[in-house]
């Protein structure tokens, strides 16, 4: 039997929940996240490493969070103590990799220069 207008207008669907992480208009590529910020691609990067701007690199490709964006944003800038506090956490992080001084004699090598010369 076919149903009526009228069936089908009391037919409702339930709306599919929101994703966990946002839904697809809010989750933006490099690109748009950078337009959204009216930022060069490089400048958007540069504050994703020097000033902690929320983002994700998957697989290849940078994601970003509209709502994350927006709350670093109204966040501002890092005051002087929270700057510091960041890099005494850094401070002499990589003291006890054991790579380290392969590295540095590798990078001494390669430029042709003794590991003394101005100590």
């Amino acid at each position: 039997m076919p149903r009526t207008k009228k069936q089908l207008a009391s037919h409702s669907t339930t709306p599919l929940p929101a994703a966990p992480n946002g839904l697809a208009c809010e989750v933006f590529t490099l690109a748009e996240a950078a337009a959204y910020l009216r930022l060069s691609e490089a400048e958007l990067v540069e504050l994703v490493h020097s000033q902690n701007l929320p983002g994700r690199f998957t697989g290849s490709e940078w994601r970003f969070l509209k709502s994350s964006i927006q709350q670093w944003l109204s966040a501002g800038p890092p005051n002087p103590q929270e700057r510091k506090v960041a890099q005494l956490a850094l401070a002499g992080k990589y003291k006890d990799d054991p790579d380290l001084a392969r590295i540095c004699e590798e990078a001494y090598r390669q430029r042709r220069r003794s590991q003394t010369e101005g100590a």
